[in-house]
Parts: structure tokens; sequence; C-alpha cells
């Protein structure tokens, strides 16, 4: 028996929709990434920036999965 309470419909709702939501940001930033590093001399600042985002991005929509996939104890 796990110790957390079960998800609600619209928590559940709002964490389907930030994910899609995130998954779009994260794509976005692929190409925004792609398209500054085909500068000739990229702004290495901005790229660095883009890119811990883009980890950021990453990690939440990691945790969101988390948390919407059940445990299942085998």
């Amino acid at each position: 028996m796990g110790l957390s309470n079960p998800l609600t419909e619209e928590e559940e709702a709002a964490m389907v929709a930030e994910l899609g939501q995130l998954r779009q940001e994260h794509r976005d930033l692929d190409a925004a990434i792609a398209a500054l590093e085909q500068v000739g001399t990229p702004d290495r600042l901005q790229l660095q920036r883009l890119k811990k985002r883009k980890l950021h991005l990453k990690d939440r929509m990691s945790l969101l999965e988390d948390l919407l996939t059940p445990d299942i104890i085998a």
C-alpha cells in the first residue's frame, strides 16, 4: 500500500496539460539552439542559457511523467 494519495482528475488533467506545454517549449528550444548553432559565431552565453532552460524543462517533464505513471508493484 502506497502512502501517497491518488491524483484527482483535475490534478491529473492539469499535469497532462503542463506536460504538453513543456514538451512544446522543449521542441521550440531545440529549434532555437539549432538555429543559433548554425550562425557563424553563435552567442555562447545565450546558447548556454537556452541549454540550461532545456535541461530544466527535461527535469520538470520527468517529474510530471513520474507522478502521472502509477506505481506497479510486481
